[in-house]
């Protein structure tokens, strides 16, 4: 069926605030998407949800099932590896132009949000640590001044839930510990202006983190939300 041109806006605004909760959390991982819950909360009709989950299911966000209608998808272990070699490489590439172009008020930034990172240690993430985290790498990424490049580590990043990494950081402190540390390495790197030295220190902090990753999801493959 082709999709009203009148009715492509409502689509995806209702696509973008679905993709929205998911990636916060709000719609946990193998949690169904009701069709008429969804109609009843955004105040319109069925149709457009149903175009809306069309369009996230294409982007691999949730899964159909013939008996549980749409769910938000849990992805499978080896698609969370595949697709941190590939977040590897990209940021791997943005810290080695950031090397060169990282202004110092960017660098004093980056240590700023470590000492965020730094200081939770003890008590686990939060949704400051979290915000620190994400912003540290979008730092880097703008500092490499090559807009292909931060599209693309924005569409790796737009295939998983944002929250999940905050929750891998949160079990785990030996994981949190790692993460700072790692990101010491990258701050140092970059202060020095080293660009070898920042690509090989970023695409090791993104492999171990992809690595944690696909394990927690790993181990939670059977206990997702099933209600």
């Amino acid at each position: 069926m082709t999709q009203d041109s009148d009715e492509a806006p409502l689509v995806d605004e209702i696509a973008a605030r679905i993709r929205d909760r998911i990636m916060s959390g709000a719609f946990a991982i193998g949690m169904p998407l009701r069709q008429a819950a969804l109609a009843n909360e955004f105040g319109v009709s069925r149709t457009p949800v149903r175009e809306a989950l069309r369009q996230l299911q294409h982007g691999g966000l949730i899964e159909v099932h013939p008996n549980r209608g749409a769910v938000v998808r849990v992805p499978a272990p080896w698609e969370v590896r595949q697709a941190y070699e590939v977040r590897a490489e990209l940021e791997g590439l943005a810290a080695q132009r950031a090397a060169v172009r990282i202004s110092s008020a960017q660098t004093d930034r980056l240590r700023d949000l470590n000492k965020v990172l730094h200081s939770a240690l003890e008590g686990g993430s939060s949704p400051e640590t979290a915000a620190a985290n994400d912003e540290f790498h979008t730092i880097i990424c703008a500092a490499a001044e090559n807009a292909w490049l931060l599209r693309m580590v924005d569409q790796v990043n737009a295939s998983f839930p944002r929250n999940v990494s905050s929750l891998v950081l949160s079990e785990v402190e030996r994981h949190r510990r790692e993460n700072v540390h790692q990101h010491d390495e990258i701050i140092a790197a970059l202060a020095s202006r080293d660009p070898e030295a920042a690509r090989a220190a970023m695409y090791a902090h993104i492999i171990s983190s992809g690595e944690h990753l696909s394990t927690w999801y790993e181990q939670r493959s059977h206990t997702v939300y099933r209600g």
